[in-house]
């Protein structure tokens, strides 16, 4: 392969809107029931109308899809049931064409246990040192190494049939890699080359901050700083080793650290380590003006010290969709257990989830679409015995998992499985081609074109900072260059601030012009 021209770091990351793409449930191209890159391919026009800046492609490697392609057997070939590696390399250089950069999804902390190092490991060969194998505590090593518990539910250890146990932060196919050695390190810059030499713009890192683990492997239960596995200093030679290879690239990073205290995840946006970071602060934000503004606030706190842009993102794979987070009469929503304590009214949760697109897109820095998402999708309800997650089973059945926001989309109304393509991999909720694309496409008053107009007329509000301005108990109110964002979270229409022009709204005005409730508009000064 030639090795097309390195993708350049002129900015863009800074302010981009980056799509999420979920590539099993996206388009079906072959026709076999699993989103594949034919389907990504054949709706790159889909993607280039809806004015996009990049495309993030959770793991679409060759896997034993154990948790969704999280469970990486090889980084340097595609996963059959996508397609291949030329297949992938045609994808990035098309979109690119288009004006579309692509983002890979990088998972540092584990492997899968079909990857060629663990079957090594327990073949008895070389290569134990790369993962975390222990004998066990109790008279005849049956108990668990430590207390450590799985991010799954249930102990972190697994134990072998040699009496050993190895260590996996998720599934028990997810064997934790070492990272206190030079190999394993060596191997994650060289698939970052790998990939950067594809043209690929950015990776995104995957639990960036669980990579390193205390040597001594303590209980988490001793109390000692720091934590074992969580946020810990020597991470950040990592980052700058992973840096200095971007930066031959003009490529970019984007980390999934969950840190609550604000400085020590802005240590992770240092000049010489990643660029940017997702914020979780504002997705597990409940429908509230003042949680909101603060949520706000502190993220622009965080990134200044250290010159990084926030992200904003209203959902992804792993959290219950938008519309039914937000189409609850309170916001009691638990995301531990996914659960509600009051029925969901979709049509309060798609006029917020409308707002809150206007809202998230006006804000400074980069924003994130998950896929459906400007299809105002709904979480699905899956039937137990097609849930696939392994959260489900390991909390025994008491967390619905993740498959409700990765249903396959809904493209076409009057075809089979919504012009998805073949049986979908999870089943489609009925009445689903309500929301396909093609209907949409038709209808201004649509999702789809409330997103297409947004990000359309996102550069109205320039790179310049936010100011708030004074508004009514349950308003958001700021400005940014010369457009005005107004957010109504109250119960009661307020009046508009001065204005010469209505740039869009979520949703109409009422008869005296006034904003209602869950409803946001963008204005010109």
């Amino acid at each position: 392969m030639g090795q097309p021209t390195p993708a350049t770091d002129d900015g863009w990351w800074r302010s981009a809107v980056i799509y999420q793409v979920y590539v099993r449930s996206f388009a079906d191209g072959d026709g076999d029931g699993t989103g594949d890159l034919a389907g990504v391919r054949a709706r790159l026009p889909y993607l280039t109308e809806l004015g996009v800046d990049a495309l993030w492609f959770t793991p679409w490697y060759r896997s034993p899809m154990k948790d969704g392609g999280y469970d990486v057997a090889d980084y340097r070939a595609i996963d059959p049931a996508f397609g291949t590696l030329a297949e992938a390399e045609k994808l990035i250089a098309e979109a690119r064409e288009l004006g579309i950069r692509t983002i890979v999804d990088i998972v540092p902390n584990h492997v899968s246990d079909q990857h060629p190092w663990f079957r090594a490991a327990l073949a008895g060969g070389p290569g134990r040192e790369l993962f975390h194998f222990r004998p066990g505590r109790g008279e005849h090593g049956e108990l668990p190494p430590n207390d450590w518990q799985s991010e799954f539910g249930g102990p972190a250890w697994t134990r072998r049939p040699d009496g050993d146990w190895y260590l996996h932060l998720f599934a028990p196919e997810q064997p934790d890699l070492n990272w206190a050695h030079p190999a394993v390190r060596q191997e994650h810059e060289d698939i970052l080359r790998f990939w950067f030499e594809r043209g690929v713009a950015g990776v995104r890192v995957d639990s960036a901050a669980l990579l390193a683990k205390d040597p001594e492997l303590p209980d988490v239960t001793d109390g000692r700083a720091p934590h074992p596995y969580v946020d810990r200093d020597e991470l950040h030679d990592v980052y700058r080793a992973w840096r200095a290879v971007a930066d031959e690239y003009g490529a970019v990073f984007v980390g999934e650290v969950w840190l609550p205290d604000a400085e020590r995840f802005a240590r992770y946006l240092r000049p010489d380590e990643l660029h940017t970071a997702f914020n979780f602060s504002f997705l597990t934000c409940p429908w509230d003006a003042d949680r909101l503004r603060t949520s706000i606030d502190d993220t622009l706190a965080e990134h200044a010290p250290v010159g990084a842009p926030a992200t904003w993102v209203l959902c992804n794979h792993d959290v219950t969709r938008t519309v039914t987070r937000y189409g609850r009469a309170d916001t009691g929503f638990d995301f531990a257990t996914k659960a509600f304590g009051t029925p969901t009214d979709l049509a309060l949760g798609t006029r917020r989830a409308r707002a809150a697109a206007l809202l998230s897109l006006a804000l400074p820095g980069a924003v994130y679409v998950y896929q459906g998402e400007e299809l105002g999708l709904p979480e699905a309800d899956i039937p137990l015995d097609r849930i696939e997650d392994p959260m489900h089973a390991r909390s025994g059945g008491t967390d619905p998992g993740r498959d409700g926001c990765r249903v396959p989309l809904p493209w076409a109304a009057g075809e089979p499985h919504a012009g998805f393509g073949g049986d979908p991999w999870l089943p489609q909720p009925d009445g689903w081609a309500a929301y396909a694309a093609d209907r949409q496409a038709e209808d201004p008053g649509s999702m789809l074109s409330l997103y297409r107009a947004a990000i359309r007329l996102r550069p109205e509000f320039g790179d310049g900072p936010l100011t708030w301005l004074p508004a009514p108990d349950g308003v958001l109110a700021f400005t940014r260059a010369d457009a005005l964002c107004v957010v109504n979270l109250a119960d009661t229409p307020v009046d508009l601030p001065a204005h010469t022009e209505l740039l869009l709204h979520s949703g109409p005005l009422d008869t005296a012009g006034r904003l209602p409730g869950d409803t946001a508009v963008w204005l010109r000064a």
